[in-house]
């Protein structure tokens, strides 16, 4: 079944067509150059700049209650997002530009991700600016917490069983030990 919405987000404001790219990461389904685009369950995911670090997690139909304890204690939040704390006024002082697509050409890529692929170039349906990424975060129930370091929490959900995402880690301090 096809989302009714998908999107991509971008600091350029200017894109008036998506041509497909070559995919920055390796996935066994992509046979070809892509449009990437996001459903709006996980949009909030990329409401950050493109190289910012980030770790997302929320509950699902398998999620023990354990984890819900561990991870989420006594937050009412949908999904909580971590950021390292030195990306605070980078956040704070980013535009972006959601990009709304007719999810038409887009086939389902990653589920737990969101992430939907288009072979064929895509025209945006509308676009809009976005000034204050903190306040959008904090309209969808995201629960955004800045640590010093994102390495541990990474670790811990890796053997978790709750969702997550872990977006650009590539770009995170290196791991404490």
């Amino acid at each position: 079944m096809k989302p009714h919405k998908l999107f991509h987000i971008s600091e350029d404001p200017n894109i008036r067509l998506f041509k497909p790219r070559p995919s920055p990461t390796q996935y066994e389904k992509i046979k070809g150059d892509v449009v990437f685009a996001v459903n709006d369950t996980l949009l909030h995911n990329y409401f950050f700049p493109r190289d910012c670090p980030r770790v997302a997690y929320f509950r699902n139909e398998v999620t023990v209650e354990h984890d819900i304890e561990s991870f989420f204690s006594t937050s009412l939040a949908d999904y909580i997002i971590t950021v390292e704390a030195s990306w605070y006024y980078k956040i704070k002082n980013t535009t972006l530009f959601c990009y709304e697509f007719d999810p038409e050409t887009f086939t389902l890529l990653d589920e737990n991700a969101g992430y939907y692929i288009s072979y064929e170039t895509v025209k945006p349906i509308s676009v809009k600016k976005i000034d204050d990424l903190i306040e959008e975060l904090l309209s969808r129930n995201i629960e955004l917490r800045f640590t010093p370091n994102l390495w541990k929490l990474a670790d811990l959900l890796n053997s978790s069983t709750l969702g997550y995402s872990m977006i650009r880690l590539r770009n995170a301090r290196p791991k404490v030990l």
